[in-house]
């Protein structure tokens, strides 16, 4: 068995056949008297032989020897939009080359063939790799629900003396060795105060800790190797915690961090600058100047075609406050401030844009929504205006909630018509059948309060109220003050013809407003005390758009999303007010 020293030394002389122990000296960073002693023994157990390694020397280093590496590239690269709305961040091109490409061929460089490279988000824009690079493919299902831990419990078996890699990295030197000692972290130096996660380190070179933050110190790269040891253990760790709940939003790097003191890593130092990992699109165009004139996405032809600006303006680009349904990111141009909006995964299905764009350009007319600017209906992309220091409506205060109700009036008021209708059960049944499509709702209750919705639906048909244009997405997240006090009514999705209480029971749903509150919202809408058959219709709507979004919240779920607690709202307004507004009608 060969110790450190001797394993590289073996490695550099596999490499440089027929250098001087001078040389070698260099090449190691060692000291002459050090690399003479290690020479000696190296040759008396013949494992060199006239200054090159023989077939017993490279024996000995076969238990070194990488057998493969594994890429993942399953993300979201949340942190990178828009672009990673239409592409994926590892396989943008940086000065020249495609990042995840330039990784596989360094990888090539080192000997390493035997690739994986993990998919999720956009997986199919991969596909190609295959066939290019003999690279093989593996799909991640769950890369929306989970953190980077699903990516390597999907390729465990494949775990051995493994590179772990991110797609997104740029490497300006090749990092990567045919043999290497043991399991490390790449890591390089920072110096001041950082937000990276540092290394705490041994004299040995042992990572004994690892804290988010630190202080002129080593940090960690998103680079590095498993041996057979530590990936038998990890492996083994993976199993065992997969299935907690705390697991699924851990990094694989929290799950080491959480056995440190049983997993042998050691750190590789690397000179500043050679792993680069860009975290927005600032870092990205400081790096590679011309990355934004390059880049190859639509999204930024797009913004250029409709307010007529050049890419090199695009600016301040980050995420905003990610919707149920959409992706938003905030970015400056020389005229000012915008929202880019991109539809969510499955949108396509549940959305007509031909009809929110009707819906859009009628609301900026009649001066209810200011912020529109422009929206491509085949692809659901949008472009508003930025509000700067935004402020919700308060559903709560008496004054703002006043305002919405006189917002809704004027918005039912509207002598226009527009090409889409809106029915909360005929959208709830739509959902339903996107569910059913999976397989049985097993939920228990669901029969009844379907059954519920049916027949309070029934009921309010009955009472032949008319339709009028309806926002039917109508509450407090959407209805926003600028910094003059001017109010405007946004996100037009789900806009279409309906019964005026569509948006009445939305808004008392969304704003969770108590039965007091809705009463009292009642009677700023209609500028009196409701009738009785006011009242009970539109409490049929409350219990209507709880029931439709609960369906809805059902159905997101299924495909991934996590709607949380919402899931729960929306059905508590179904199951309260569904028998109420029944009770109301079959009293008379």
């Amino acid at each position: 068995m060969i110790n450190k020293n001797e394993f590289e030394m073996l490695c550099a002389i596999k490499d440089n056949p027929g250098l001087t122990q001078r040389e070698l000296a260099q090449v190691l960073n060692a000291s002459l008297g050090r690399v003479n002693k290690v020479h000696k023994g190296l040759e008396s157990a013949k494992l060199i032989e006239r200054g090159a390694i023989t077939p017993r020397g490279m024996k000995e280093l076969e238990p070194y020897k990488v057998q493969n590496a594994i890429i993942m590239a399953a993300g979201l690269s949340s942190r990178f939009v828009p672009i990673s709305y239409e592409k994926p961040k590892g396989l943008l091109t940086v000065h020249g080359e495609v990042l995840i490409e330039r990784q596989i061929e360094m990888l090539h460089e080192a000997g390493i063939e035997d690739i994986v490279v993990v998919v999720g988000y956009k997986k199919e824009l991969f596909f190609y790799l295959e066939e290019k690079y003999g690279v093989e493919i593996v799909v991640n299902p769950d890369y929306a629900k989970r953190n980077n831990n699903s990516t390597l419990m999907r390729v465990r078996e494949k775990l051995g003396n493994t590179y772990i890699c991110t797609s997104d990295l740029y490497l300006t030197a090749n990092p990567f060795e045919r043999y290497m000692w043991k399991a490390c972290y790449f890591s390089e130096y920072v110096e001041g105060k950082t937000d990276e996660w540092c290394l705490e380190i041994e004299g040995s070179g042992r990572i004994k800790g690892v804290r988010i933050g630190g202080e002129s110190s080593w940090y960690m790269c998103d680079l590095a190797y498993f041996d057979r040891a530590f990936s038998e253990r990890f492996r083994e760790i993976l199993e065992a915690e997969y299935d907690e709940p705390q697991t699924a939003a851990k990094l694989w790097e929290e799950i080491y961090s959480d056995h440190i003191g049983e997993l042998d890593m050691e750190v590789r130092k690397l000179e500043s600058g050679t792993i680069h990992e860009f975290d927005s699109l600032a870092e990205m165009k400081d790096f590679d100047p011309l990355f934004l004139e390059n880049v190859d996405v639509d999204i930024f032809d797009h913004i250029e075609s409709v307010l007529g600006c050049d890419r090199s303006e695009i600016r301040d680009v980050y995420a905003l406050k990610q919707g149920l349904t959409n992706l938003s990111c905030h970015f400056t141009v020389d005229s000012g401030e915008y929202v880019y909006r991109h539809p969510g995964v499955g949108t396509e299905q549940m959305i007509d844009r031909a009809a929110e764009l009707q819906a859009l350009e009628l609301a900026k007319e009649i001066g209810i929504d200011s912020t529109f600017v422009a929206e491509d209906p085949k692809r659901g992309w949008k472009i508003s205006k930025f509000i700067p220091n935004a402020r919700e409506l308060d559903p709560h205060d008496e004054a703002q909630l006043e305002e919405a109700m006189a917002i809704a009036r004027k918005l039912h008021a509207q002598n226009v018509t527009l090409d889409r209708s809106f029915d909360y059960l005929e959208e709830g049944l739509k959902y339903e059948a996107m569910l059913l499509e999976k397989g049985p709702i097993e939920v228990p209750g669901y029969d009844e309060l379907r059954a519920q919705a049916v027949r309070a639906r029934e009921l309010a048909e009955a009472d032949d109220a008319p339709r009028c244009l309806t926002h039917n997405d109508f509450f407090n997240l959407n209805l926003l003050y600028s910094e003059d006090g001017a109010l405007s009514l946004i996100d037009w999705e789900y806009a279409g013809m309906s019964d005026s209480a569509s948006d009445f029971g939305t808004f008392v749903v969304t704003c969770m407003l108590d039965e007091a509150e809705a009463e009292h919202a009642l009677e700023l809408y209609y500028g009196r005390k409701p009738t009785l058959e006011e009242r009970r219709h539109n409490f049929v709507f409350v219990g209507l758009a709880g029931w439709c979004w609960y369906i809805w919240s059902l159905q997101k779920e299924s495909e991934g999303d996590f709607v949380g607690e919402w899931l729960y709202i929306y059905y508590k307004y179904a199951k309260k007010y569904l028998p109420l507004a029944i009770s109301l009608y079959e009293k008379q």
